[in-house]
C-alpha cells in the first residue's frame, strides 16, 4: 500500500474516533443531566419534600391583618356618643386588571369615581399589587361591585366611626380621621385608650387572591376600650337647643354653655354655636372645630363681682351688713372713668351685687388691694389649667403686677384686665355653690365622689349665695328665674376685643348662676357673642337661656320644685337693666 493510501486510512480512523468520542461525550453529559434531574425529583418528592410544600404555601398562604374596632364613647347613662360600624373597602391589584375592562364603567358609577381617572390610575400603577379604589363603603355597595367578578377587584372589612348625636356633642366628642385615629376632642385626648390593636391570621387564597380558608390565628385583635363620659345627653340636647335658639334669635356671632355638677365637678353639658356634623365633614370649616368653652378666652366682666365680694367678706374688713357710698355714680382714675348705670348713692353690699355697681365694687377693691382679690381668683382656679385634659385648653390671664395701680385694682374687681374660659368661670361658681370646695373638673363619669380642696369658708360662700339670689329676684338677673325653682347668679356684659382693641358696638352677654339656690345642684354659665337684635346685656340675652336650661335640667334630674304657681314670672324685666 502506498504512503498516500496509508495516510487516507489513518485519517478516516481518526475522524471516526473523534466522532465516537464526541458522541460519547454528549451522551454522557446528557445522561448525567438526566440523572441529576431524576435525583432532584426523587430528592424533592421523597427525601426532602418539605421544600416543595413550603414553596407552594408561599404562593397560596398569606398573612392578613384583622382590624380591631375602636372603643365606644357613651354618656353617663350609657347612651352611645361614638361607635364603630363595620364597612367594606374596595381595593384593586392593578397588575391583574385590564384597564380597558368594560365593566369598570359600572364600578366607577357605584363608587362615585371618575371613570377616566379610574382607568388612568390602573394604567399608572400597573406594576403594583395594591391600590385603594374606595374606602369605607356600605356593605351593599361593596357586594354589588364584587358581584361583577372583575379579576383584580377585591374588598376587605374595616370600621367607620359614627356619631349618633351628631352636632350636639361634636365639640366634646370630636372625631377621627379615615384611619380611625382621633383628631379632635375626646377622640384625640383619649386616642390611645380608645384605639384597638389589630390582629393577624394566616389564610389560604386561590390564584385570584380570594380567601378560601382561615388557617391559623396568629394574634387575636384587641378592641379599643370603652369610655364613659360625665355628659348627660338629655341635658346636652336641652342646652344645645336653647343656645342655638338664642344665637339665631339675636343674630349672634356664636355662643357657649357649660353645666357642672356642683358636688363632683363633672361636666354635665358643654355646647357651642356654631357647631358641625362629624358624620358629614364635606362642608367643615376650621373655625367651627374649636370647643370654645375651653379654647376661647374672654373678659368675664361683672360675673367677677361676687368673687371680689367674697374676698371682701373673707378679709374681715367688710360684713354682710356693711354699706358703700357710690355717689356720684362714677370714679375717675386720671383719664379713665368708671361709671354705674345711675347714681345709687349709699347701698348695701347686696345691692352692689344685685345692681351691678362698678363704683361700689371698685371702692371695695381699693380698700382690699389687688393681691387679695387676685389670690382668691387663683384659689378658685382662674388663670390656671382646669386639669380636664382636653386638647387646646386656654389657661387665661390673671395679672400679678409687682405694684398695683388703683385703676388696675378697680377693673380687676369687675372682671376687666383678665381673661378666662367658660369652663373656668363655671368652676369658680361651683365653689360658691357647694360651700367653698374646689373639686377637680372631669369630662369622665366619676365612679365615686372626688376629693376636693377647701378654698373658701362655708359662711362666706353662703353669704354670697344670698346676694346672688337677690340678683335673680330683684336685680339685673330677673329673667334668669328658672320656673318653679329658686336660683342665684350674676349677669355680665363686656365689650368684645377686636384687632384694634375694644369694639364699641360689640358685646358678650354672660350669665353665671346656680340652682336651686338654697341647696345648689348644678351651675351653668351662658355666654353669647355679639348679639345684634338690639338687646345685648347679660340680663337680656344670656339670663333667659339660663332660666330655660336650668328649669328643664332640674326637672330631668328629678329635683323637687320649690316654688308654687304664681310665685315666679320669668317675663318680668326692669327697663334698661344691665349687668
Amino acid at each position: 500500500m502506498s504512503d498516500q493510501g496509508k495516510t487516507a486510512t489513518w485519517g478516516q480512523r481518526l475522524a471516526a474516533g473523534l466522532g465516537a468520542w464526541r458522541y460519547g461525550t454528549v451522551l454522557g453529559v446528557f445522561l448525567v443531566v438526566v440523572g441529576a434531574l431524576a435525583w432532584r425529583l426523587v430528592d424533592l418528592h421523597v427525601v426532602d419534600n418539605e421544600f416543595l410544600r413550603k414553596q407552594g404555601d408561599v404562593r397560596t398562604i398569606r398573612v392578613e391583618s384583622i382590624d380591631a374596632h375602636r372603643g365606644v364613647v357613651t354618656d353617663r347613662h350609657g347612651e352611645s356618643l361614638a361607635v364603630s360600624t363595620p364597612v367594606q373597602t374596595i381595593w384593586a391589584n392593578p397588575s391583574e386588571i385590564d384597564a380597558d375592562e368594560p365593566r369598570l364603567t359600572n364600578v366607577a358609577r357605584l363608587l362615585r369615581l371618575s371613570e377616566a381617572k379610574l382607568r388612568q390610575r390602573l394604567r399608572k400603577y400597573a406594576g403594583r399589587e395594591f391600590i385603594y379604589l374606595r374606602r369605607k363603603l356600605q356593605p351593599e355597595i361593596a357586594r354589588q361591585v364584587l358581584a361583577m367578578n372583575i379579576p383584580g377587584v377585591y374588598s376587605r372589612q374595616e370600621y367607620r366611626r359614627y356619631y349618633p348625636a351628631g352636632e350636639v356633642t361634636a365639640h366634646v366628642v370630636g372625631f377621627t380621621n379615615i384611619d380611625e385615629s382621633g383628631q379632635e376632642g375626646i377622640e384625640l385626648a383619649y386616642n390611645q385608650w380608645l384605639s384597638g390593636e389589630s390582629g393577624r391570621k394566616r389564610v389560604l387564597k386561590d390564584n385570584r387572591g380570594r380567601v378560601i380558608k382561615d388557617l391559623t390565628l396568629i394574634r387575636d385583635a384587641r378592641p379599643g376600650r370603652d369610655l364613659e363620659l360625665s355628659i348627660d345627653l338629655r341635658l346636652q340636647y336641652l342646652a344645645y337647643r336653647e343656645l342655638k335658639a338664642v344665637v339665631s334669635a339675636h343674630d349672634a356671632r356664636g355662643g357657649t354653655l357649660v353645666m357642672l355638677d356642683v358636688d363632683t365637678g363633672e361636666v354635665l353639658a358643654m355646647v357651642n354655636q356654631g357647631s358641625y356634623n362629624p358624620n358629614d365633614r364635606s362642608q367643615l370649616s376650621p373655625d367651627r372645630l374649636r370647643n370654645k368653652a375651653i379654647t376661647d378666652l374672654f373678659e368675664p366682666g361683672s360675673t367677677m363681682k361676687p368673687i371680689s365680694m367674697a374676698a371682701a367678706l373673707e378679709s374681715g374688713k367688710f360684713r354682710a351688713t356693711s354699706t358703700i357710698d357710690t355717689a356720684p355714680g362714677y370714679r375717675r382714675f386720671g383719664r379713665f372713668t368708671i361709671r354705674d348705670h345711675r347714681n345709687y348713692g349709699v347701698i348695701s353690699l347686696t345691692d352692689v351685687i344685685s345692681k351691678s355697681s362698678n363704683v361700689g365694687i371698685s371702692k371695695i377693691a381699693t380698700e382690699l388691694g389687688g393681691d387679695t382679690i387676685r389670690n382668691l381668683y387663683a384659689r378658685l382656679g382662674l388663670g390656671q389649667p382646669t386639669g380636664i385634659g382636653f386638647p387646646g385648653e386656654a389657661v387665661g390671664v390673671l395679672p400679678a403686677p409687682p405694684k398695683w395701680r388703683p385703676v388696675e385694682e378697680a377693673t380687676l374687681s369687675y372682671g376687666y384686665g383678665m381673661s378666662v374660659n367658660a369652663l373656668q368661670l363655671a368652676q369658680a361658681y361651683m365653689v360658691l355653690a357647694n360651700g367653698g370646695i374646689r373639686y377637680p373638673l372631669s369630662l369622665l363619669k366619676a365612679e365615686e365622689k372626688p376629693v376636693g380642696e377647701r378654698v373658701l369658708s362655708e359662711d362666706v360662700s353662703f353669704q354670697i349665695r344670698k346676694m346672688l339670689r337677690e340678683v335673680v329676684e330683684n336685680g339685673t338677673g330677673k329673667r334668669a328665674q328658672p320656673g318653679f325653682y329658686s336660683a342665684g347668679g350674676k349677669t355680665g356684659t363686656v365689650h368684645l376685643v377686636g384687632k384694634d382693641g375694644y369694639e364699641d358696638s360689640q358685646y358678650k352677654a354672660i350669665f353665671a348662676g346656680m340652682a336651686p339656690i338654697d341647696n345648689p345642684r348644678i351651675v351653668t354659665v351662658v355666654a353669647v357673642d355679639a348679639p345684634q337684635s338690639g338687646e345685648y346685656y347679660g340680663g337680656e340675652v344670656a339670663a333667659p337661656v339660663f332660666a330655660r336650661v336650668m328649669g328643664g335640667a332640674l326637672r330631668l334630674l328629678n329635683v323637687k320644685p320649690e316654688l308654687e304657681l304664681g310665685e315666679t314670672d320669668t317675663s318680668r324685666r326692669l327697663p334698661g337693666e344691665r349687668g
